[in-house]
């Protein structure tokens, strides 16, 4: 199963995630949470991994008609982004909200999946760009 979509750029880290930002603020999401895997596995159990950062991207007119389609689909929001480094490479990687679809019964899920895909398409596709 697929999960996502990713681009992989020769681009640095730091640069790459201000772009990300930029990118989901244009498609009409905002940042409502960040985990940088890299301090956190760190900090809690001592392991040394490379710049790794998730973050939480919610566009809250979607993210509402979402929830009130299914009030369960917000176990699987905010939709999650993921920056982190491979080498010199620094990887995008986008949940593909259409996976969202097989874990509901609501019929306008779909559309909506659709609509969050293509957005979060257009910011991956305006990263690499």
């Amino acid at each position: 199963m697929k999960l996502g979509n990713a681009v992989t750029l020769q681009r640095d880290f730091a640069e790459t995630i201000a772009d990300v930002r930029i990118a989901l603020a244009d498609q009409g999401f905002g940042v409502l949470t960040e985990i940088d895997m890299q301090a956190t596995l760190q900090a809690k159990i001592g392991v040394d991994i490379d710049p790794y950062l998730i973050l939480g991207a919610c566009n809250p007119p979607l993210a509402h008609r979402a929830i009130s389609a299914d009030p369960s689909l917000g176990l699987l929001l905010p939709c999650n982004v993921i920056v982190r480094t491979s080498g010199t490479a620094t990887i995008v990687e986008f949940v593909d909200p259409n996976v969202l679809v097989d874990f509901s019964e609501s019929p306008d899920v779909r559309s909506i999946a659709a609509e969050v895909a293509q957005r979060l398409d257009a910011a991956l596709a305006a990263v690499s760009a």
